[in-house]
């Protein structure tokens, strides 16, 4: 176990390599070591102080992947402050619960992204922000938000701009930072993910730095990482998997971070091709579009080795494809959730390409993993379908302010509560089946949209297939498959029911069959079934009308 934290790691891996990369955005060519990273780390932590910032605060973060995300994450670790990531997608009503509900006392922005204006949103959140002095503000709707800060250049009637900040900090002495940094334990904690909100709203994950600096340098470990590995990481960073299992791996191994400020599937295999990365993060709908670019081959993916696919279910046929096209021959998936680190199984990359395509691993180093019975608590023997649970260091300190609904995943033996459905192999080899509240029940039978969608993904065709349940007045759930198509193909309703006829039972068969050219996610790549299930509800009851 690592006994460090975040901001130790920091200094540490600087001392060890100054000059090493730190970080690189290789379409504009910016470049940080990591002697030039920590400099502007302090840089920016005496500039939070400066505003108020102090021990056990918590700053939200609400920006894409942009070069300065990860120092103001960094200069709250030297603070002892906590970092509270902000889902890029959000609108006004979510942000408006999560600003409350997480206690920000300084929110940090960008301009925003798409149709989303952040700067506009805050002032109509906050339209105080127009009235009070800056480091006076006094919210009527946030009694605990005192600063808002663009992270950019750029002046807002209201907010402090990061070269402001930076200016404020050179009058700070750097041995109160030091004096803070000394006294902040790896217990504390550092980071406040919200879950994704894939099943409903988000609740805060409060995460120390033992629990997401071990999980990270274990998920490291398991890639056999060293400082060479040049990691592209187009999956945001305001969620675990960019966050643990990207850049705690990254720097636990003093490797370099490629990063993106958003995903572009073009932009990502041309930063594979320049910086030679030997690595690769994404979920299965980022390596399904980077596949299906109409240039991929013309960019040189010989430098990879490894990666990981994960975020949600990994098709079989995608593993594979990604291991044989993309030269990721050693590609890993990681199991886990936000309230596990995330990690608690991983892939290793000398096991066998079958079992990297088809399961996720064994569990990781110091950590318990079991599949208990949903019903009676007790393990399943091996082959037998239950939840996924696990114990270990990885688990969250808890839910923020929502001590009921910690209880309800953590159990009196300390085992955390996945929701999913997994199976254990004679091989200590585990297989995620399927979501406990994705199951689909039809007049009593129980359907798991993962073996369907594994099923209907052999259709040629197909170039994504989520399953999910669709609400009938008689059966209660029917089963609904929606589907994308590859370019310029075409399907029926009619085609995909003659696929399933005589290899899978009748009562499996998608009941409805919709076309669609994306499905809802959430900002971190997540498909969020539940709107799917909205969407095949009111379309059966609208357009079919059907109950």
């Amino acid at each position: 176990m690592i006994e460090l934290t975040l901001n130790q790691v920091l200094r540490e891996k600087t001392k060890a390599d100054p000059e090493h990369e730190f970080m690189v955005y290789s379409d504009r060519d910016l470049r940080f070591t990591y002697r030039e990273f920590d400099r502007r780390v302090d840089d920016l932590a005496r500039g939070l102080y400066a505003i108020g910032v102090r021990k056990g605060d918590h700053l939200g973060i609400w920006a894409t992947n942009v070069p300065d995300w990860l120092t103001y994450m960094f200069a709250c670790a030297r603070l002892g402050a906590v970092a509270v990531t902000v889902n890029t997608s959000y609108k006004l009503h979510e942000l408006e619960y999560l600003v409350k509900q997480s206690d920000i006392t300084t929110l940090c922005l960008t301009d925003g992204v798409k149709d989303s204006n952040y700067v506009a949103m805050i002032k109509e959140l906050v339209p105080e922000l127009d009235e009070y002095e800056r480091g006076c503000l006094k919210s009527q709707r946030f009694p605990y938000l005192r600063n808002v800060v663009f992270m950019g250049p750029e002046k807002f009637r209201g907010l402090y701009s990061t070269p402001e900040l930076l200016l404020l900090g050179s009058h700070v002495d750097m041995e109160i930072i030091h004096r803070l940094e000394a006294e902040t334990t790896c217990d504390d904690v550092v980071n406040m993910q919200y879950t994704s909100g894939t099943t409903g709203f988000p609740k805060g994950v409060m995460l120390t730095s033992r629990n997401i600096v071990n999980n990270g340098f274990s998920i490291g470990e398991c890639m056999k990482y060293t400082d060479a590995e040049r990691v592209c990481l187009p999956v945001p960073l305001f969620h675990c998997f960019g966050i643990v299992l990207g850049v705690m791996a990254v720097l636990t191994h003093g490797a370099t971070h490629v990063l993106l400020e958003s995903f572009d599937p073009l932009v990502a295999l041309a930063s594979v091709h320049k910086e030679k990365c030997t690595a690769i993060y994404g979920v299965p709908t980022m390596f399904i579009a980077e596949l299906n670019h109409p240039m991929f081959s013309m960019f040189d993916m010989s430098s990879l080795r490894t990666g990981i696919m994960a975020g949600s279910l990994c098709p079989v046929e995608l593993m594979k494809q990604v291991m044989d096209k993309m030269n990721m021959k050693e590609i890993t998936s990681v199991y886990g959730l936000t309230e596990t680190s995330p990690g608690m199984t991983q892939s290793r990359t000398d096991d066998p390409p079958e079992i990297r395509a088809t399961t996720v691993g064994k569990e990781l180093p110091d950590i318990e993993v079991k599949v208990l019975d949903p019903e009676t608590n007790e393990e399943c023997p091996v082959g037998v379908q239950g939840e996924m649970c696990c114990r270990g260091y990885n688990i969250m300190k808890g839910y923020y302010k929502m001590p009921e609904a910690t209880a309800e995943i953590i159990d009196s033996n300390g085992f955390l509560h996945s929701g999913d459905l997994g199976v254990k192999d004679e091989n200590g080899y585990y297989r995620i089946t399927g979501r406990i509240k994705d199951m689909i029940i039809r007049g009593g039978e129980n359907i798991y949209p993962r073996e369907i969608e594994e099923f209907l993904s052999q259709m040629p065709e197909i170039r994504d297939v989520q399953v999910a349940a669709v609400k009938d007045k008689r059966l209660g759930e029917i089963t609904g498959a929606f589907i994308i198509l590859h370019e310029g193909k075409k399907l029926t309703e009619e085609d995909v029911i003659e696929f399933c006829r005589g290899k899978i039972a009748k009562y499996k068969f998608p009941q409805l069959v919709m076309f669609m050219d994306e499905f809802p996610m959430t900002g971190s790549g997540k498909i969020q079934k539940f709107k799917l299930t909205e969407i095949g509800t009111k379309y059966r009851k609208e357009v079919l009308g059907l109950e």
